[in-house]
Parts: structure tokens; sequence; C-alpha cells
């Protein structure tokens, strides 16, 4: 089915221009398998051609109703109830929320007008098609930020950068943003001087942690703060069922939410494309959508997945560690065991959801790579998923792998850590997650210097796929 549209869209320069688009085939969808729930996804992949303006507007008013709700009720457990369950409510946690949740809740509401202009005045957004999208997912501190960074100078793609992330989900806000800019540009950028103090004093404490600016990619699943379903929002709420099933999607989330959660999602990538170019592939990379790694197989059939991983032993200190001032900047206590079991659980489903996504449910579209293979051989690597995924690679790009691969063997990042400062041992890591170290990809935790070739996921149909259940060790 092809439809075409004359909408007002934002280009380079231009605020309007004609294009034409075409929903791309949503046939040979694979069954996941995993839950008779998963099977009743949303075609979020096809443009949203039958659904009425007034529907449309009905089901963003139903989100905003329902976010509000869940955020009046996170917003009172922060200030009433210990956010672990166990650690006593402390008055330093009660003033720094008390300042924080008005902050938060405005920027929502700035958020929602935003998204509410889109619907009244960009609607055409809806008729973007996601064609082909490349997802980097990984579990957390697998080198996932390095090679989003690097795959996102190659020019075929789109991705989100900070600012977007964090300032526009919506059409309306970015051109905004952009209109203030070139006007900031006209009067010799004494914005531009303002905002550049205030990001390297707000940044570059996060250096040896995830180095960032407002001008470099960044994760996507920002795009869900407005729905109160971006991981990142368990620092400040650690107390919210809800966040937590963020983190364990595929297997926790109630259907209709999940529905909900992914047709959101979809729309948030085509107003990405909307501004963008809906000639540009989506690339979006989330170590937290790890959880969520089986519905964007589903709900993006021709989907491309790159899949990080790393060895426990080393991802969960890393992890932990790094969540650590979040938590303590909100009044938590960083050291709290049962934040940190829930933590290390979720990590434990993050590895047997991605395996399972490489093995079973997107196989012939996912490619898995190891920290050690992206260090030794950046370059490699890449050109070696690229080859596996259908991706072409241009001359303008192969040079800027070949520059990159020398920063990524020598990188040494300042962020220390080791398991016994968390209360852990090498011998519970391996039981814990003995699904994972079973694996082929994660068994290369061999001697340094030597590095096996990049997972290919290509065994063959009548190869043993991998299954499990919960009664086996290292279950999570």
């Amino acid at each position: 089915m092809t439809g075409s549209s004359m909408e007002r869209r934002p280009g380079s320069g231009a605020i309007a221009y004609a294009v034409e688009v075409s929903s791309p085939a949503t046939t040979g969808t694979q069954s996941l398998g995993q839950s008779s729930r998963l099977s009743a996804l949303p075609g979020c992949l096809a443009p949203a051609h039958g659904s009425s303006v007034s529907a449309k507007r009905i089901w963003m008013l139903y989100l905003f109703l329902t976010s509000t709700i869940g955020f009046l009720r996170m917003a009172a457990d922060a200030l009433f109830r210990s956010p672990d369950g166990v650690q006593r409510l402390r008055a330093r946690r009660v003033l720094i929320m008390a300042l924080f949740i008005p902050v938060f809740a405005l920027a929502q509401l700035i958020h929602w007008a935003g998204l509410l202009l889109d619907e009244l005045f960009f609607r055409g957004y809806r008729s973007v098609p996601i064609r082909e999208p490349l997802f980097v997912l990984g579990v957390p501190r697998s080198g996932t930020t390095n090679l989003h960074s690097v795959l996102a100078r190659d020019p075929q793609f789109t991705t989100f950068s900070t600012w977007e992330c964090l300032f526009a989900p919506s059409v309306s806000q970015r051109l905004f943003w952009r209109a203030l800019g070139r006007l900031d540009e006209r009067i010799g950028g004494p914005l531009r001087g303002l905002v550049g103090v205030v990001e390297r004093a707000v940044f570059s404490a996060l250096d040896d942690v995830h180095a960032m600016s407002l001008d470099t990619p960044e994760e996507d699943y920002f795009a869900l703060m407005p729905v109160l379903s971006c991981f990142i929002l368990v620092l400040p709420f650690p107390g919210s069922v809800h966040l937590w099933r963020m983190g364990r999607f595929d297997r926790d989330m109630p259907e209709p939410m999940r529905r909900r959660l992914l047709t959101y999602y979809a729309n948030a990538l085509r107003r990405h494309l909307y501004v963008h170019g809906p000639d540009k592939r989506l690339l979006s990379k989330n170590a937290a959508f790890a959880s969520l790694a089986n519905s964007l197989a589903e709900t993006f059939p021709d989907g491309r997945f790159l899949v990080c991983l790393r060895d426990p032993k080393q991802t969960i200190p890393s992890q932990l560690s790094s969540i650590g001032p979040g938590l303590a900047f909100f009044g938590v206590e960083p050291d709290s065991a049962p934040i940190r079991e829930r933590f290390v659980d979720q990590l434990c489903f993050y590895y047997d959801n991605l395996l399972q996504l490489a093995d079973e449910h997107a196989r012939e579209r996912t490619v898995t790579l190891t920290l050690p293979q992206i260090k030794a051989d950046l370059a490699g690597s890449v050109r070696h998923a690229y080859d596996r995924l259908g991706l072409q690679l241009g001359e303008d790009f192969a040079g800027t792998l070949a520059e990159a691969t020398a920063p990524a063997r020598a990188y040494r990042s300042g962020h220390r850590y080791d398991l016994v400062q968390f209360g852990l041992d090498e011998a519970q890591v391996e039981q814990r997650f003995a699904r994972a170290y079973a694996h082929p990809a994660l068994r290369a935790s061999e001697p340094r210097g030597q590095v096996e070739p990049p997972r290919t996921n290509d065994a063959g149909p009548d190869a043993p796929r991998r299954t499990a259940t919960i009664d086996e060790a290292g279950s999570c």
C-alpha cells in the first residue's frame, strides 16, 4: 500500500518542502515465541494513515492523563516513603525531591505542549516510514557509547543528539530551538557562549563514566521521559514499580502498556526523521533497551541489531559504580542492598534477553560484538557487522573507521571499580550468570591478546537453538 502527502516539514534552513512517502511492507514478521502477549504488538513500523485526527488526539490525551497520574504517585512516594523499602527517609532526600519534582514537572509540561503542537501543525510526521533502522543494544558499560559515536559519523544515518533528547522531543521544540540558534548567530552568539559555559560545568563531571555534550549522539530513550518510561528516572524514583518493569520490559510489562509505549517510541523516531529527512536511516543506541530487544525486533521487522556484550564480572561493578553518584545526589544510599540486588537481577535479564534476540528472534538481523573485540579492532568489527547486516560502507566512512581504531585501542577509562566493593565475588557472578557464560560470545573471554572474530549468528537453520527454562542454573 502506498500513500503520498504534501506536508509542511522542516528541512535544512527551510520550513517546508514536498515529500512523498510510501509505507514499507510489514509482512514477514517473526514470532517472538517468548510470550503470547508479544504476538499482539502493534505495527509501529507502518505509517498511521488509518487513524483519524480525533482518535490520535484522544490517544495523546489518554497518555498525558495516565502519565500525570503516574507522576503524582511517584512524587508522593518520593516525598513520603523509603526509597528502597528499608532505609529511613531522610530530610535531605525530601528537600532535594521537593526542589526537583516541580522543575521536572514543568519540563515535562513543556514537552507535552510541544507534542500537542505537533498534532496540530506537523501531523505529517505520522506518515514518515522507519526504514531498516539500526539499533545498537547491549549491556551497560560494554562499549555501546563509543560504537554509537563512530557509527553516527556515517552519513547514511541520523541519530538523536543530546540536546534533542533532553530539550526537544517534539518537532515544534526542535524548530523553536533552531530558530533561536539562527537568531543568536546573527547577533554574535552570546547565548551559545553562555550555553557552552553551563554545558562544560554540568557535563564535565561525567567524563570518566559517560562523556557527553549537547551536540554529541545520545541515547534516544530520553524521548520516553514525557511518559515517565525513561529508565534513568529510577535514580530519583527507585520505588517506582513501572520503572523496574521497564528494566524487564519483554517479560514484565503488561501488554496494554507495552503496546502504548512501543507506539509512542515509534512516533518519537518518526518525529526525528520528519525533521532530519525521511531518506535517512535511523541509528538508535540504548543500553537500557536490552530489556526491549525482542519487542523491538517484532515492532521493526526490517530493523538491524548490533549487540555489545562484556564479561559480567566487569559489567556489574562498572554499572553499580556508575549509578552510585546519581543515587546519592537524590538522597538515596548508593550502597542500598535492595537496589543493588534489583540492578544485578536486571543485568542478568539483559544478558538473557539479548542472547535470545541473537539466537532466536532476529538471528539473521543481529551481529554480536564483545568489548575486547571492539577495542582490539574497531574498524574490523564494524566492517564485519556492515557486511553481515547488508549495510553499505562508503569510502569516507571507511576512512573515519581507520582513524577511530587506534584511539579506541588506546582508550583507558578513569572509572575504577571492583566486585568486592559491592559485596560480590567471581564465583557468585559465574553461578548467577551461568547461561550468559555458556554462550559462545562470552566464552571468548579468553586470555588477553586473543580475540575471537565477532559472532555472526549464521550457524544456519538446522543448527540447534539456545533454549532455557527458569529452572536452569543461572536463571534470572
